[in-house]
């Protein structure tokens, strides 16, 4: 049976985030029968980080449905956490199916409830002045049990880690509703081996004890 897949972009998505497609782009190689698209608040062209402009086939309100909705990340992630019909679009889609963040994504995932009460992880590093974002979920967020790990996965919803993690939380998506065979073939052919970089996290809570 065929899978859909939609990314959600906005003003300032990091373009690296779009391996997210680029993955997929390869998955379709080992099964055709993948399906993905991009959406957006409107549908058409969508300025990315540092300029890059994309488009964006659907708009929130001409949305068919997926069966995974996939939410980037990057420096725009700010303002979509501030716009109400950002977030009620999310939820919406949270309704009929599985939500799943890359990199700062996941700050957008919170502020529109749908990390409340479960364990979530987000971006570390960063460059000085900016804080963490996997801080910034532990102070704002109190209610989601933080932790730093590649990917984790929490019933109807996914998140990851920063940036190049967009590469292992697609890969985990793609295993889970494509089969362990889809996702190890196109891990192979694209080089990839996420086993190895899991050994950088030891999966534990990020936030300081109270």
């Amino acid at each position: 049976m065929s899978k859909t897949f939609a990314i959600f972009l906005y003003p300032g998505t990091e373009p690296i985030d779009l391996a997210t497609f680029g993955v997929l782009s390869m998955a379709r190689r080992v099964d055709p029968g993948i399906k993905v698209h991009t959406v957006a608040t409107k549908a058409g062209p969508v300025t990315l980080a540092s300029g890059l402009v994309v488009m964006a086939d659907y708009g929130s309100d001409t949305w068919p449905g997926a069966d995974v909705m996939i939410v980037t990340g990057g420096p725009g992630w700010r303002k979509q956490s501030e716009t109400q019909t950002v977030l009620a679009f999310l939820r919406r889609a949270a309704q009929s199916s599985i939500v799943a963040s890359v990199c700062t994504g996941a700050m957008i995932l919170a502020a529109a409830g749908l990390l409340s009460g479960k364990k979530a992880t987000t971006k570390r590093r960063v460059i000085a002045p900016e804080e963490s974002p996997i801080e910034l979920l532990c102070k704002q967020y109190p209610d989601i049990d933080v932790v730093e790990a590649p990917v984790v996965e929490a019933g109807a919803t996914v998140t990851s880690g920063g940036v190049s993690y967009c590469i292992d939380a697609t890969l985990h998506l793609v295993r889970r509703f494509c089969g362990d065979h889809v996702a190890e073939e196109t891990a192979r052919i694209i080089e990839f081996d996420p086993q190895l970089r899991a050994r950088h996290f030891a999966a534990e809570n990020a936030c300081p004890k109270k």
